[in-house]
């Protein structure tokens, strides 16, 4: 779907920095020797440093750079997970976030305890997970082992449910960091189904991936990360481009 450039932003990243302190010691000695050496401690690393740019709804836009680049930080403070030092991020319409496999489970509860909490999390009622509860199970394909605790899962296994209660709630923006490298190929398939399906109902997409063919075919905008800055925002094949060039 092309970029709708007439559609409201659902996203707004206006000026945005976010630092964080990279420790250089990992004991009590190491601290100890670091501070009567006087060498400090700790380091600034400015992951995003000014970042500026909208999604309008509809968009299916791709998150680009190397490790370290700045884009999973980025779709993190998207998400509200994290908060900028300055700036701002500003969204409209509920957001779903599979950014970290396992994030939003309890480990001592059971898959379909966990079902439960996590599509409230995401802003569903009960009486709407009780409605879905079979679909999302039935997604998943983990039926046996819906009451087995998950701290017992696989990352597959977690990916799996995460994904299928994700795709079962009344989302408008759907956020994807890596998640889609964990598990089977038969699954990723029918995730990325699912996830064309989603976009051509009119979600938006927003999503970090290093697998750089699926993301030129899955979004029609790129915008590529070096440095905590914005190298290039437009189509996604172009953007594609200059990371392999």
């Amino acid at each position: 779907m092309p970029k709708n450039s007439d559609s409201a932003p659902v996203i707004i990243v206006d000026d945005v920095h976010k630092d964080f302190k990279l420790r250089h010691t990992h004991s009590i000695k190491e601290t100890f020797l670091a501070a009567i050496r006087r060498k400090p401690l700790t380091t600034d690393f400015h992951a995003l440093d000014g970042i500026s740019f909208e999604i309008a709804a509809g968009d299916a836009v791709a998150l680009l750079g190397f490790n370290g680049s700045g884009k999973s930080t980025l779709l993190k403070l998207i998400s509200g997970v994290i908060r900028p030092d300055r700036g701002r991020v500003l969204t409209r319409g509920r957001i779903a976030g599979l950014i970290e496999v396992g994030a939003g489970f309890h480990p001592d509860l059971s898959g379909r305890e966990n079902v439960y909490l996590n599509a409230a999390i995401l802003g569903m009622s009960k009486k709407e997970t009780q409605a879905r509860f079979d679909e999302i199970v039935a997604f998943s394909e983990i039926e046996p082992f819906i009451d087995t605790e998950v701290k017992h899962y696989s990352s597959g296994m977690f990916l799996r449910l995460a994904f299928a209660v994700a795709i079962h709630t009344e989302l408008d923006i759907l956020l994807i960091d890596e998640i889609l490298s964990v598990g089977d190929e038969p699954f990723q398939q029918k995730c990325l189904a699912r996830i064309r399906e989603m976009h051509a109902a009119g979600k938006t997409l927003v999503v970090v991936s290093h697998d750089l063919d699926m993301v030129s075919t899955l979004c029609s905008r790129g915008v590529l990360l070096r440095g905590g800055e914005i190298a290039f925002d437009g189509p996604s094949k172009e953007a594609v481009a200059l990371m392999r060039a």
